[in-house]
């Protein structure tokens, strides 16, 4: 019985240190401030490399969202966004839009949100949206696509107007 208490005590602590290791690693986790710095070095030197390489963000500002209309009426609405390579002007089809959001952030009112559904649209690079806008005034449209061919995430928010 003995002998496996201590072997489970050992195994937690184990884990519990592996866990902080990785994150310390990763820069999720600081040392405090009393660690001399060659302590902290020669950790870092056990640790792994970190695995994932830095992306490059430069292609990803080639590209731009826009609206197709600033103004939507209020409640039920399509809205059509246009994702956009700036450099050639050119609309950009087949990108996955994986993240959406519509909420009143810029009348201060961030978290009324309304549902925002993806519908299916009749031209190449424009991506149509379903929402209810619930009142008039500012939404903020939030969207997150994967572009073939890029690596990272290209980001926009977009705001719309709804009136009566």
């Amino acid at each position: 019985m003995k002998k496996a208490v201590i072997t489970l005590l050992f195994l937690v602590v184990l884990g519990a240190a592996t866990a902080a290791g990785y994150r310390v690693g990763r820069g999720e986790l600081a040392l405090p401030a009393w660690v001399p710095p060659q302590v902290t070095a020669a950790l870092a030197g056990l640790l792994p490399a970190r695995a994932v390489t830095p992306v490059s963000t430069e292609a990803l500002n080639d590209y731009e969202f826009r609206l197709v209309s600033p103004q939507a009426r209020s409640g039920e609405a399509l809205v059509a966004v246009e994702l956009v390579h700036k450099p050639t002007g050119k609309p950009v089809p087949d990108a996955v839009i994986f993240a959406r959001r519509i909420d009143m952030a810029p009348e201060d009112m961030g978290m009324m949100t309304a549902p925002l559904e993806p519908q299916p649209a009749d031209k190449p690079g424009t991506y149509l949206f379903k929402t209810n806008l619930a009142m008039e005034g500012g939404w903020q449209v939030s969207l997150a696509a994967k572009v073939p061919g890029e690596a990272g995430t290209v980001q926009g928010k977009l705001i719309l107007k709804a009136v009566q």
